[in-house]
């Protein structure tokens, strides 16, 4: 019976990053946001030690990649992320100081003090914003950056449905506010915060599953886990276009003192 259930954990594990591996980006950004978070950062050069965490198939490390020099680790739990973002970086010609490897961002292999940089676009929630900048925080050498993006509140008040939604899927939402707070209480000096424009979610995340969807109804078609998880995909898309000037990802970069 647990051996049933390991490979049926398996197969719904694969089906899951194989949708995702679909679509460039894992979660909500732009180039354009990616450059600009970049552009408050001002330590790097090509002796840098960056690391992207959960970096997915690497949309947003590409990009960083073209904007510096220095050395560029990706990290995901996922492997066949990891290979897509491998064979990206090798057709890139980024493949000598762009790398991917298998791991978890609750049990990082690097040094104390080792990073420059820590990048995690739309990623940290799976550890939690405060647990993840405190974590990490050993990580940075002093003078060093943190930047990432999370799923934040615009306003106190929101409309019940969107609430209960959040906090269903991700508990630890809370306000720009207070997640600048939390920034600083971690040792951070908070140094801008910004929100992702519109067309990040939309563009970006949303429109460009709407073809990856068809293919892989199409492909799975009567496989009841695939038609779930475009289900649940499909409604967090309408829930955003809905509510969505009640929240949405923010861009959060902090200096280590």
């Amino acid at each position: 019976m647990s051996e049933e259930n390991k490979s049926i954990h398996e197969f719904d594990f694969k089906l899951i990053c194989e949708y995702y591996s679909s679509i460039e980006r894992q979660g909500p950004g732009s180039p354009e946001v990616t450059v600009k978070a970049l552009s408050f950062i001002d330590n790097l050069k090509k002796e840098s030690i960056i690391a992207d965490i959960g970096c997915g198939t690497g949309g947003q490390t590409m990009v960083l990649a073209n904007h510096t020099s220095g050395h560029i680790t990706g990290i995901d739990l996922f492997a066949d992320f990891i290979a897509i973002f491998n064979a990206n970086s090798r057709k890139k010609n980024l493949h000598d100081r762009v790398e991917g490897v298998v791991g978890s961002m609750d049990n990082l292999a690097f040094q104390k003090e080792e990073l420059d940089l820590i990048w995690s676009e739309g990623a940290i929630y799976n550890i939690g914003f405060e647990r993840g900048i405190n974590e990490w925080y050993k990580f940075l050498r002093t003078g060093g950056f943190i930047a990432v993006s999370e799923a934040s509140w615009f306003t106190e008040k929101r409309p019940v449905e969107i609430d209960r939604f959040w906090k269903d899927a991700y508990p630890e939402i809370d306000t720009i506010s207070h997640k600048v707070y939390q920034m600083q209480k971690a040792g951070y000096i908070p140094i801008a915060t910004f929100v992702l424009p519109e067309n990040c979610w939309i563009e970006h995340f949303y429109v460009p599953q709407v073809s990856a969807q068809e293919n892989f109804l199409k492909k799975y078609a009567g496989n009841e886990t695939a038609e779930e998880l475009v289900r649940n995909q499909r409604h967090e898309a309408e829930l955003y276009y809905k509510f969505k000037e009640y929240y949405g990802y923010v861009f959060y970069i902090g200096k280590k003192v």
